[in-house]
């Protein structure tokens, strides 16, 4: 930790700001997941029903995180921070008070909104603040904080189910949603603006960018590799979320996967994974750091999908799979910011990042129709190497981006505009 020590006060306060921002985040996100046994009961929807609420706050975040990032642009980092902060524990909150379906459908999407915001604002924030040498040690750091979140939000589920009725419990857990909006007071008072770069001879106005600035031939290829490095990283990860726990029930036949246990090693090891990846990022370089986690992935679904297992070794074998899927989105940060300039950096960082979380989702459907032809492990495999390939090839096409400072990305890119 002899980094920590070497960064000043103000890196520190936006470091610890932004690993908080995304822990409650994480919080308020995975609580959805934990109710959902209880809502089933409760309101008596169906399993489609649950699903489409959960898929409509991830497409809901996807477009929250393009906004976000247009706003930190126009409006500054922390600003845009602060206004995600709000907005996801606001609806977080008053989904407490949803009466039915319809209701809690809107107020989760709306909550999602802010939840795909918050991921890019700090994004930004975090990459403008902290010195090129320890950017993604900070930013592997901070994505660790969603498994954090993740642990909270079961230790949170078990205490309040413990004492409360499941009618009420619920509620109250969404309810307690609203304490992350305090974080806005230290946010005010704590974290620092980075400073904005205007280019000589262009007023305030003209600098303000456009959701079309990042399709300008200077950095085209740089949106649009980035882009499919989104969709690659986000469309592998959401296919073995979605289908491995069914392949492993209903072909392999394991009893693990619904025991606290496996749910402990998974979340130990997403956080191992950002540690991890964080430390090596600043190393080995951000595109080889992305280029190992991905074909460490193919490697480890294909090993889960061919390997005989009992629930023992699956339990152990879980985590290197939680550690490898880690190990990208802790690099994605770091690596989208430093190949943008500052003028569009919110809004290329955004459009990245969250263009991949929308077509993502036809990754998990691609793996539902091969496995009507093939054995479903066959198309799992299959489905993550296409995934993690395009990672793969899209980050051989990409500048290697260590030790950048974050001005001369600016500089580069105004010299080639």
């Amino acid at each position: 930790m002899n980094w920590y020590r070497d960064i000043s006060t103000p890196e520190k306060r936006t470091l610890w700001s932004c690993f908080a921002g995304w822990a409650l985040d994480g919080v308020d996100t995975q609580l959805f997941s934990l109710v959902i046994p209880t809502l089933l009961v409760t309101w008596g929807i169906g399993k489609g029903q649950a699903g489409l609420i959960g898929g409509a706050t991830l497409v809901a975040g996807a477009l929250g995180g393009l906004l976000a990032g247009m706003l930190s642009d126009r409006y500054g980092r922390v600003r845009a921070l602060q206004i995600t902060v709000v907005w996801f524990s606001l609806f977080t909150f008053l989904s407490a008070f949803a009466q039915n379906f319809e209701q809690l459908l809107v107020l989760k999407s709306l909550q999602g909104v802010g939840f795909g915001g918050e991921w890019t604002a700090g994004a930004v924030l975090l990459s403008e603040t902290i010195r090129a040498e320890h950017r993604g040690k900070a930013m592997g750091i901070v994505q660790s904080a969603w498994g954090f979140g993740w642990a909270g939000a079961v230790l949170l589920y078990t205490l309040v189910f413990s004492f409360v009725s499941p009618d009420w419990a619920w509620r109250l857990l969404f309810g307690i949603g609203v304490i992350p909006a305090g974080l806005v007071l230290y946010l005010r008072r704590n974290v620092v603006e980075p400073p904005r770069a205007v280019m000589p001879g262009a007023s305030t106005r003209q600098a303000l960018p456009t959701v079309r600035s990042i399709f300008d031939r200077s950095v085209i290829r740089t949106t649009i590799m980035g882009a499919l490095i989104g969709v690659g990283a986000h469309g592998g990860y959401h296919a073995i979320t979605t289908w491995l726990p069914t392949y492993l029930k209903t072909e392999r036949h394991l009893s693990v996967l619904g025991t606290g246990g496996y749910l402990a090693v998974v979340i130990t090891a997403f956080i191992c994974g950002c540690f991890v990846s964080a430390w090596l990022q600043d190393r080995i370089g951000r595109r080889l750091n992305v280029i190992l986690f991905a074909v460490c992935c193919v490697a480890t679904v294909n090993l889960y999908v061919f390997l005989p297992m009992g629930d023992t070794a699956m339990l152990f074998l879980s985590f290197p799979l939680g550690f490898f899927a880690a190990g990208i989105p802790a690099t994605l940060g770091t690596l989208f910011n430093e190949l943008y300039p500052q003028g569009i950096r919110g809004t290329g960082v955004g459009f990245c990042y969250n263009f991949g979380r929308i077509v993502s989702a036809g990754f998990p459907v691609l793996v539902g129709h091969m496995g009507n032809s093939m054995p479903l492990g066959s198309a799992l495999g299959i489905d993550a190497g296409i995934a993690y390939g395009l990672v793969v090839v899209a980050a051989l096409m990409l500048p290697e981006t260590k030790d950048r400072p974050i001005a001369m990305v600016a500089a580069n890119a105004a010299t080639r505009a």
